[in-house]
């Protein structure tokens, strides 16, 4: 990531406060009265400070309403603070709401040029990059037709094209890339890519937080307005995760295992305890690994056991079969449980993850003192690499709503070891054939 002693983007004590009117009437009189105060204040941002590096890219991630749109829009001079500064140095380009800054009745090569020349771009500049445009957008004749007759996807499609065309030094996204298709969608990361190895720096608004840790630099989380944490992206998300669930734990996690416990800790057998969180005694065991939940539910205990049921305590080959095995304890009776596991990699990307629910697998309820025992059997096909392995629990209401009970992220990690004959993630059988005909070339 390229720095630079000054940032690109600084704000500076910033807050953004909306008068708001119970009766349309009350705006109409406030204006003429100074002395009467007929609207509420509603602060959206407060005491914002922050700074963007040269090149960085930063995600944004809170819920509805935590102000996370209102801090873009102020980046992009679209609002104006109430109190505060804000800076930007370079052309910044942005796609805020969808839709934002286009006619409805304009065409869309109409409104192509209509935001490039917004932006500074000389009419040479729109004609010498309107081809590349077109062609990203890739909305063959609806580029001429007036965008009303747009779908979600399509102003996507042309919003994105015009403002990666304009070789920003600030992009400016918010959650546009949620709407479109997957296809369309990888498109837009590779080139997103592409403008942060040249140096443009970028800020995105997502809900998702793999994305987040996938893609950026730092994270900021935003609630009620401010800041909570500002820092790596996978730290960052924890926290984000963390405030939508509250988490209760029933154990002191301050407080370290005794050593003796884990001598008398069998190898191949569930510890049931409750007071003990036997995870943290195991060999393969995480100690940077982030759990949440409501605490109603608790994975006492796992292993790791290979095809022989032997416990794997640090790297096994690629393409063996593996059995995951837990202790679940239940504290408060729950029903319609779900069980589930995922593999990422060291950057936080997912790999592969199931659950209960997926598999058709039935679960049955629990009452308070009861443990289950659940185990997934998985066959390893990935290339050389170090894996992080997850463990959840969830319940589901009547309406489909999921309550997380607990969840265990990176809980822990095995390596897993090839012949380096592939890259990438899947390992999978692969055979070649190279002759000078088909015949030579053939046996598929």
């Amino acid at each position: 990531m390229p720095m630079s002693s000054e940032p690109v983007v600084a704000l500076t004590g910033v807050s953004k406060c909306y008068h708001t009117y119970r009766k349309p009437l009350h705006r109409l009189i406030q204006m003429f009265s100074a002395e009467r105060q007929l609207y509420e204040e509603f602060w959206a941002l407060r005491d914002i400070n922050l700074e963007v590096a040269p090149g960085e890219t930063v995600g944004v991630v809170g819920q509805n309403g935590s102000g996370k749109s209102t801090l873009l829009q102020l980046i992009v001079g679209t609002l104006t603070p109430t109190t505060g500064d804000v800076r930007c140095r370079g052309r910044i380009s942005a796609i805020l709401e969808l839709g934002a800054g286009f006619n409805p009745e304009f065409t869309g090569i109409e409104n192509a040029r209509l935001n490039a020349s917004i932006v500074g771009m000389s009419m040479e500049e729109i004609d010498e990059r309107m081809p590349d445009i077109l062609a990203f957008s890739e909305l063959g004749d609806f580029i001429y037709k007036p965008v009303k007759t747009y779908s979600s996807g399509m102003y996507i499609r042309l919003a994105f094209s015009v403002v990666i065309s304009m070789n920003p030094d600030i992009l400016v996204i918010d959650e546009a890339l949620a709407v479109g298709d997957s296809r369309f969608q990888r498109k837009c990361f590779r080139k997103l890519d592409q403008l942060r190895n040249n140096g443009t720096t970028i800020l995105f608004v997502t809900h998702a937080t793999d994305t987040v840790i996938s893609h950026c630099d730092r994270a900021v989380f935003m609630k009620d307005g401010g800041i909570v944490k500002v820092g790596e992206p996978k730290d960052v998300v924890n926290n984000y995760l963390e405030s939508m669930f509250h988490i209760r734990s029933p154990i002191d996690r301050s407080k370290t295992p005794d050593p003796g416990l884990e001598r008398h800790l069998p190898e191949d057998e569930l510890s049931v305890d409750p007071e003990v969180d036997a995870c943290r005694m195991r060999p393969t065991y995480n100690d940077t690994e982030y759990e949440w939940g409501n605490g109603e539910v608790q994975i006492l205990d796992y292993l790791v056991l290979d095809e022989a049921g032997k416990p794997v305590r640090a790297g096994i080959q690629a393409g063996s079969e593996i059995c995951i095995r837990a202790a679940v304890y239940c504290r408060e009776a729950q029903e319609n449980l779900i069980y589930g596991v995922t593999i990422k990699t060291v950057d936080g990307t997912a790999v592969f993850g199931t659950n209960t629910d997926r598999l058709s697998v039935e679960t049955e309820p629990l009452s308070p003192g009861e443990t289950a025992f659940l185990s997934f059997t998985l066959q390893l096909n990935l290339v050389s690499s170090e894996y992080f392995f997850s463990l959840g629990v969830v319940s589901r209401n009547t309406d489909g709503e999921d309550t997380v009970l607990h969840r265990r992220y990176d809980l822990f990690r095995l390596r897993v070891q090839d012949d380096n004959k592939a890259f990438g993630y899947a390992s999978l059988p692969v055979t070649v054939k190279v002759g000078k005909n088909q015949k030579g070339a053939g046996g598929c």
